[in-house]
């Protein structure tokens, strides 16, 4: 894929994940994804996204800084959400809070092959504490 294809099969998915469109999610993802190196699989990928949106109803992706390097994607995503309960092993319990995930993502055969995915927690934590 060409940069500005690339860019553009990430954009759709990022709007594929808010629309929470689990069918169209295979358009994306490779049969085979890993997550942090992890085999996970198409459906293991969906079932944690879905867990993700469980524990946050008002996740929505927001992409702040996106670099495209033929076959790498790499994005700093925005979160302004409100966990459920405990998340990532904090209680937030239903507290307003906002933090980014930088994630890289590995495309093959037009999808993505591999992620890896870094949450900074500690921003998290400074709100709560």
């Amino acid at each position: 894929m060409n940069k500005r294809d690339l860019e553009a099969a990430y954009h759709d998915y990022i709007t594929c994940l808010n629309h929470q469109d689990w069918t169209s999610l295979g358009q994306f993802v490779h049969d085979n994804v890993h997550h942090n190196g992890r085999r996970l699989g198409l459906d293991g990928y969906r079932a944690m996204l879905e867990a993700d949106y469980e524990q946050i109803p008002d996740l929505h992706f927001n992409i702040e800084l996106l670099a495209v390097d033929s076959p790498h994607v790499a994005c700093r995503l925005r979160f302004d959400v409100t966990p459920k309960g405990s998340f990532l092993g904090l209680a937030v319990d239903g507290k307003k809070v906002t933090f980014c995930e930088n994630a890289f993502y590995l495309f093959r055969d037009n999808k993505i092959q591999e992620v890896w995915s870094v949450i900074d927690k500690t921003a998290i934590e400074a709100q709560l504490g």
